[in-house]
């Protein structure tokens, strides 16, 4: 049922926006922002389950949770970028969400260095084994 209410918030939003675009363009941008945080809102629960699901997976292997954080927050700053950028682009700002995108890179990698640094520390705790 959920996926229903998000088409419905999705082409309720979309309809509103082309129409909107014809006679206040600056008004529809604020439409597809607000859809977009209807469906955001939308799947919050199922982020919960996720996040339960990494915790779990942290307990079970062992492996330190900060590094399963780092991961939700690479995946959490991935689809607001992509949402941002997504937003620019149908503005018509392209060279903006492009930005944003290298921006969101550059952020992504910072963030992923300690799970970097762990994965050479295991394969080279696994070359001195051998």
């Amino acid at each position: 049922m959920l996926v229903i209410k998000i088409i419905i918030i999705a082409l309720i939003g979309a309809i509103s926006a082309i129409l909107l675009k014809q006679i206040k363009p600056e008004i529809s941008i604020l439409v597809i922002v607000a859809t977009g945080i209807l469906i955001i809102l939308q799947v919050l629960d199922s982020a919960s389950i996720i996040i339960s699901t990494f915790e779990n997976l942290s307990e079970i292997t062992g492996i330190n949770s900060e590094l399963f954080k780092i991961i939700l927050k690479i995946i959490g700053i991935g689809y607001l970028i992509e949402f941002s950028s997504s937003i620019c682009t149908d503005s018509g700002l392209t060279s903006i969400a492009t930005k944003i995108q290298f921006a969101g890179k550059v952020i992504i990698l910072c963030i992923s260095l300690p799970i970097i640094n762990s994965l050479i520390e295991i394969i080279t705790s696994i070359l001195k084994l051998c």
